[in-house]
């Protein structure tokens, strides 16, 4: 579920970027210890030893305040394509478990999905700033493998994300990082089944 999240950007002087970090490790602090209700802006203001307006200043809310802080877990970067499909998909359900089952991640996460439950254009804004482009990449890295051979040039990307998504993220939420190494595995043949799959054999 990994997605690239970075503080928006307000009018006027420019942000002090020692702010925003204190901020951020004040949620994620607050997310740990005391669980997604109880992380408000009054609280992260306090921890952080700031005053509310100043997270208002930069986050609409509480809940893109809290995005930015468990989607920002993950850096970014995509795992770099080694040329075997089978390492590339284990190195992507890897980085999808481990950002997934961060304190912080998991104590948020419930209260997250349940938001979005009521309000879909919320989810759709996420899904732009995050999933979409992960997505991409995994489109070029399955793409170079149907080029070597190592996947059906049909396969379905989409199907290949949703299984790696939904598979981490239950097991992040229900066990952690308990016996990762086998679950990553168990995952990753799963994924280079489906990756060799044709849709256009299956539509037949």
């Amino acid at each position: 579920m990994p997605a690239s999240a970075t503080p928006r950007p307000a009018p006027g002087r420019p942000r002090d970027p020692l702010v925003d970090d204190r901020i951020l490790t004040a949620t994620e602090e607050l997310l740990v210890t005391e669980g997604y209700q109880a992380t408000t802006i009054a609280a992260v203001a306090r921890r952080a030893g700031i005053v509310a307006t100043s997270i208002y200043r930069r986050w609409p809310g509480k809940r893109e305040l809290v995005e930015d802080t468990v989607f920002g877990l993950d850096t970014g970067a995509h795992p770099v394509p080694t040329g075997d499909l089978h390492a590339d998909l284990r190195a992507w359900t890897e980085l999808f478990l481990a950002t997934a089952a961060h304190p912080a991640a998991r104590a948020a996460i419930p209260g997250l999905l349940a938001d979005y439950h009521g309000d879909q254009a919320l989810y759709h804004r996420l899904l732009d700033r995050g999933e979409r482009p992960t997505i991409d990449a995994l489109r070029e890295l399955l793409a170079a493998a149907a080029a070597r051979g190592t996947a059906a040039p049909d396969c379905d990307v989409e199907a290949i994300f949703e299984i790696l998504r939904g598979a981490t993220l239950l097991r992040a939420l229900t066990h952690g990082l308990e016996h990762h190494a086998e679950f990553c595995e168990r995952i990753t043949r799963a994924l280079v089944t489906v990756a060799r799959a044709s849709t256009a054999a299956n539509d037949g």
